[in-house]
């Protein structure tokens, strides 16, 4: 059986949620394998809507195994909330649907104070982060300092890792003038909410091999966008993780021969949240009308989004570094009415035309988009689901985002529902 990886091909915000929910029937495990509770994905399931942050998307949809991977940064106070928030809404959420890696690093209180506080004092350049953790997170993850979900199960253990990573932290807190980590309580908070966690602790690597030995298709769930991956990012203003598809299967422990399609969620404009280069941005009328016909603000943060025309250079650009198998172009309902379109095919860059944005901030900075003219259509495309409810001109323009990407379009979204889909190839086909 095909096994499958989402991963956002933009700055994120791409529809990833509802794409993930429309496979995650066909799927047998939802497996997240990168980032933390800063992204956020929305479902809408009939007359309810699910609001996502550290949870995969398939735990709204019965029978199925939800992962939280090794690859994920996980705060284990908000996890709780989120558990409960969603069993309200009548979601059966037990160790029977839900598993997290015994080797998952945990987001601690100490954390989002430092990022905050960093980003307040940032008189440089500010990266536009949500505050929560997620960044510091992921460098005491890799300066071998982090508190582990399976640290959770022995007081011993438990107290040595928090000293670890208390003689890092208390000599960056003086430097920005915060009071040192009172060292009790932070203990005596995490065995307060182990019990919570613990019960969902597996050794998720081998589960996920037995799954896939067994046949079982899964479903590899990423984060945010491509373009905000740590290392194929507008870097500084990235997240601290590796986004693209790869990182699916170091992020939970399975073998890179147990991907077999790689589905690229493409918005059919461009969108981005925070701070950072965006070639394409809107300043005008037409920006402001793709933000308020598209409900551009963050799930997250709620933050306004920055909108632009569709970017297809750097689209052609993440396809190639997640190997991506095929997009699901989304929010296409979102340009109805507009007489012209603009596609950004490459930059200007000091005379020269490039296919590809440059690594250097400043080079970045001086690139300018290239833009093809498309006509646009009047009629109406939400809620489409098959070719022939789709204008010729809403079809020419996929088909035009096809050639210049390099890559076909395997789905196409219409609205936020998710049977408002068009099905041009099955991820999970044999």
């Amino acid at each position: 059986m095909a096994n499958v990886v989402v991963v956002g091909t933009q700055w994120g915000d791409e529809g990833k949620g509802k794409i993930v929910d429309w496979l995650s029937e066909r799927a047998d495990v939802i497996a997240r394998f990168q980032g933390g509770h800063n992204a956020g994905h929305t479902l809408v399931i009939g007359e309810e809507v699910y609001k996502l942050h550290a949870l995969p998307s398939g735990v709204v949809r019965g029978g199925k195994l939800s992962v939280i991977g090794n690859g994920v940064v996980l705060d284990p106070w908000h996890l709780v909330k989120e558990i409960e928030t969603v069993r309200a809404q009548g979601v059966d959420i037990s160790p029977a649907t839900l598993m997290i890696a015994e080797n998952t690093p945990l987001i601690l209180p100490i954390h989002g104070e430092l990022d905050r506080a960093r980003e307040n004092q940032n008189s440089v350049a500010k990266i536009g982060t949500t505050g929560r953790g997620i960044g510091p997170a992921y460098e005491d993850k890799v300066g071998r300092r982090c508190v582990r979900v399976a640290d959770l199960a022995d007081d011993a253990t438990l107290d040595a890792r928090v000293d670890r990573a208390l003689v890092h932290h208390d000599a960056l807190r003086r430097g920005l003038g915060l009071e040192p980590v009172d060292r009790d309580a932070l203990i005596a908070k995490l065995r307060e909410v182990a019990p919570l966690i613990l019960p969902y602790a597996a050794p998720v690597w081998r589960v996920l091999n037995e799954k896939r030995k067994a046949g079982k298709r899964i479903l590899f769930e990423g984060a945010q966008g491509a373009l905000l991956d740590i290392d194929f990012g507008t870097y500084p203003f990235v997240t601290s993780s590796n986004v693209i598809a790869g990182q699916a299967a170091t992020g939970v422990g399975i073998g890179p021969n147990g991907i077999d399609y790689v589905l690229g969620i493409t918005k059919a404009y461009t969108t981005r949240v925070g701070e950072g280069p965006f070639p394409t941005e809107l300043d005008d009328d037409d920006g402001q009308r793709l933000g308020e016909r598209g409900h551009e603000f963050g799930t997250t943060t709620g933050r306004k989004r920055r909108c632009g025309w569709f970017d297809a250079c750097l689209v052609r650009q993440t396809c190639a570094t997640s190997g991506v198998s095929g997009i699901a172009l989304t929010k296409l309902d979102v340009l109805d009415g507009f007489e012209e379109l603009k596609i950004c095919t490459g930059y200007m860059l000091d005379g020269e035309e490039i296919d590809y944005l440059p690594t250097a901030a400043d080079a970045q900075a001086r690139a300018v988009p290239v833009y093809e003219m498309i006509e646009g259509w009047s009629e109406s495309t939400a809620g489409a689901r098959s070719w022939a409810d789709l204008p010729g001109a809403a079809i020419k323009y996929v088909r035009r985002i096809e050639e210049l990407i390099q890559c076909p379009v395997a789905l196409v979204s219409t609205s936020p529902e998710r049977d408002d889909t068009i099905l041009v190839t099955d991820p999970f086909a044999d």
